[in-house]
């Protein structure tokens, strides 16, 4: 993948979905910032240490296990990221 890491807030939310679909092929137009991680996209428990692990990779931050664990919708990861790129 060579996404660039975003640098702001608006380019966050692009750039997950992006990172969704390359990664678990999921359709785009099913990634909604109220999209459940879990329910609605059908994401596990792996796919989401996976996705942690990617995104570590891609930012060179690693997000804390007590945000990792609350995180919940695509909403969630991106406000997730952007606490954690602002620091």
């Amino acid at each position: 993948m060579t996404l660039a890491s975003p640098v702001n807030k608006e380019e966050i939310y692009p750039w997950v979905v992006d990172i969704l679909n390359e990664m678990f092929e999921l359709d785009k137009a099913k990634i909604t910032p109220e999209a459940n991680l879990y329910t609605d996209l059908d994401i596990d428990s792996i796919d989401a240490v996976d996705l942690a692990v990617k995104l570590k990779q891609l930012t060179g931050k690693r997000l804390q296990p007590e945000v990792f664990k609350s995180v919940r919708t695509v909403q969630d990861v991106v406000d997730a990221l952007d606490e954690l790129l602002a620091q």
